[in-house]
């Protein structure tokens, strides 16, 4: 069922061993050696293309750039979509990855082991082994996720070929400590500029402060509440903050233009416009002269927790279901109207830490987890 792949590359890699497929703590630390910083994930691809044709004759394979598509065709009524994502953030001596017990608990150390080569270990091991899934599976091991939006295999994916992500329940193996996570925030940058006039700071009184005019903004943005939103019985808590503040000319001139970024993270029973024009109220009042435009927006996910699949789901995993606070790729699912959840080993408060780290158990657990509800009728 080996289709020719999309963009097809020649492998520069070997099939990993049966034995690595069969440890899926091993993978993962097998995955995490291979260096595959965003932009460079080519030999981690091959590697993962090298291990599925030889190993996964029962799989359709499909190649895009980096991006690697597998997928069964049993004739199952429901297909499930699980994915994640192969690039990590830059390395800073934590690799190669190692193993210790820190105060009792089993812990792989190093770059990926949290975002996300524990979770892409997990799908890669059971993609070999599940021949006979109780749904059709569609796994997905996509490039890019680290940097720019319009980079994101998954987004190339979902506006190039929509037809291979088709399901009617995702799940993406994000960290969320082996616990479910419904849906996500979403999140808006907006830069809020002041404009003044220029003049020596020796006689000040001629000129307009830009930066001063910020002063009620910082003041509005510091004193703002941010609420926590219940949707669909998970409680989202927003935020509204200043990430960074710009401005000034020379240190001898009454600057005439600043700015201050701010981010919104938003719950998910907004959209956009809605989360944009809240922003905007917000500031209103201050200063019509203080031009408002947004530089990054991503909408939210709805917890998708009201479907069958994913009810079934959360009963054969066992867990509470929680939100996502940040903004993961469940959007993308999102928006093609499959409701998708986050599901993978790992703390996300260390992801991106030169100190990442995850617990072995947490690893075996999501294994274990997905392999009980995709063998379950």
């Amino acid at each position: 069922m080996n289709a020719q792949p999309l963009n097809a590359q020649p492998l520069n890699a070997q099939p990993l061993a049966p034995d690595l497929l069969d440890d899926v703590v091993a993978l993962t630390a097998a995955l995490c050696d291979i260096p595959s910083v965003s932009a460079d994930e080519r030999a981690l691809a091959d590697t993962i293309e090298a291990t599925l044709r030889t190993h996964a004759p029962h799989l359709e394979l499909i190649r895009d750039g980096d991006a690697i598509v597998a997928r069964t065709s049993l004739g199952r009524a429901e297909r499930v979509v699980i994915a994640g994502h192969i690039d990590t953030v830059p390395i800073n001596d934590n690799l190669p990855t190692r193993r210790s017990v820190d105060d009792g608990v089993d812990t792989l150390w190093g770059r990926g082991t949290v975002d996300m080569k524990g979770g892409c270990a997990v799908l890669l091991a059971l993609a070999v082994q599940l021949t006979d899934p109780a749904y059709d599976i569609t796994w997905v091991w996509y490039d890019h996720e680290e940097v720019a939006s319009e980079l994101n295999g998954l987004g190339r994916l979902a506006r190039t070929r929509p037809e291979l992500l088709h399901g009617d329940f995702a799940i993406l193996g994000e960290p969320s400590n082996a616990g479910i996570e419904g849906g996500c925030n979403g999140t808006l940058r907006l830069e809020l500029s002041t404009t003044g006039r220029r003049a020596h700071s020796a006689r000040s009184w001629m000129g307009v402060n830009a930066v001063h005019a910020l002063a009620p903004i910082l003041e509005r943005l510091a004193a703002y509440e941010p609420a926590t939103v219940t949707v669909d019985g998970l409680d989202y808590r927003e935020g509204l903050n200043a990430v960074g503040v710009s401005g000034g000319v020379a240190g001898n001139v009454i600057p005439d233009t600043a700015s201050v970024t701010v981010n919104y993270r938003f719950a998910p029973d907004k959209s956009l416009a809605e989360a944009e024009q809240h922003v905007r109220d917000l500031v209103a009042d201050l200063d019509p002269s203080v031009a408002v435009v947004v530089t990054d927006a991503a909408a939210g996910a709805r917890p998708g927790l009201d479907a069958p699949l994913a009810q079934r789901f959360v009963q054969a995993v066992g867990a509470e279901p929680a939100p996502k606070y940040g903004w993961t790729d469940v959007a993308r699912f999102s928006e093609l109207g499959i409701p998708a959840v986050n599901y993978g080993p790992g703390d996300p408060s260390l992801a991106h830490t030169d100190d990442e780290r995850v617990p072995v158990e947490q690893i075996v657990a999501c294994e274990r987890g997905l392999r009980a509800w995709l063998t379950s009728a």
